[in-house]
């Protein structure tokens, strides 16, 4: 059988039975391992010598936690990340993940840079993820229509950012990704997703996986991630 596409609720109520009592995991460890993901995804799918200029665009939830931790990686990969984060949260965990990129060395822009595709070789979203509603406000909505204007290359962490959760890109207003890793299980909005789709986080206990009825696929040896269609 095919792995199962959640809806927004779905999602939600696995995120809460991950992190309850019984489950035992953490926000920040949650983080940590979807980051860890889509590096490893990045590293497989835009080689460095390539596209060893990559800029995260960092929105202010946790899909912005993610993608702190995904920069972090990209460094002892061997790239050069740089962050563009208009709205810095300054409260854990989002301090200390800051901390960390500062401690590397990671460049912090809150203005966005010029997307020029000789000094940018890879954009990676991580503005919103899956409990993202309504419309896109300012300043994302501006930064996502001057993303889809641009000829760079954009790797979506969870979801494409603006899209609806299980209705995807519907309006047309969303985020136009040419590659996606979907973080835990994903979601309806991206069922008909055209570009590379991988899975990762790989994370979930089989009791878990078995309640939901997930049809996780099977991860090759320690790879954190697997490729769903291209």
């Amino acid at each position: 059988m095919s792995v199962k596409y959640v809806n927004q609720e779905e999602a939600k109520k696995l995120d809460e039975e991950l992190m309850n009592e019984k489950s035992g995991f953490i926000n920040e460890q949650l983080m940590e391992l979807a980051g860890l993901s889509s590096a490893c995804a990045i590293f497989e799918c835009y080689p460095k010598e390539k596209y060893s200029n990559v800029l995260l665009i960092i929105g202010p939830g946790n899909n912005g936690g993610d993608g702190m931790v995904c920069a972090r990686h990209l460094v002892h990969f061997g790239y050069n990340p740089i962050l563009f984060y208009p709205r810095v949260k300054d409260q854990p965990p989002f301090k200390g993940l800051i901390k960390q990129c500062e401690h590397l060395k990671i460049p912090i822009h809150k203005n966005q840079p010029t997307l020029d595709p000789k000094e940018i070789h890879l954009i990676v979203d991580a503005i919103f993820g899956y409990s993202f509603t309504g419309e896109i406000r300012s300043p994302f909505d501006a930064i996502i229509k001057n993303v889809n204007d641009c000829k760079i290359p954009v790797f979506s962490i969870d979801i494409p950012s603006g899209w609806n959760v299980e209705k995807g890109n519907e309006e047309g207003k969303g985020l136009n990704a040419d590659t996606l890793i979907s973080l835990t299980v994903p979601k309806l909005g991206v069922k008909n997703f055209k570009g590379k789709h991988y899975l990762g986080g790989r994370f979930v206990p089989p009791v878990l996986a078995e309640k939901y009825n997930l049809n996780i696929p099977q991860f090759s040896g320690t790879q954190q991630y697997v490729l769903l269609s291209e």
